[in-house]
């Protein structure tokens, strides 16, 4: 009974907890990332792939509009 519910929560941060925490973490530091943390960032993506395919429906990550001055 442990195993299937090891694997269970094991998919589940996989899937779900891992790439909302990837995704904040994205939102936040992606025009101010070095080139080093780009690179992890990157990575990291691709590690967590199918977990922000799975998410993709639900969130929205727009830029914020800029404001233009004349």
């Amino acid at each position: 009974m442990i195993v299937p519910l090891l694997y269970l929560v094991l998919a589940g941060a996989y899937l779900l907890v891992v790439p909302v925490a990837l995704m904040i973490y994205l939102k936040q530091r992606w025009y101010a990332a070095g080139s080093i943390e780009r690179t992890l960032m990157y990575f990291m993506v691709f590690l967590f792939f199918p977990g922000l395919l799975v998410l993709s429906p639900i969130v929205n990550l727009r830029p914020k509009p800029r404001k233009i001055e004349a």
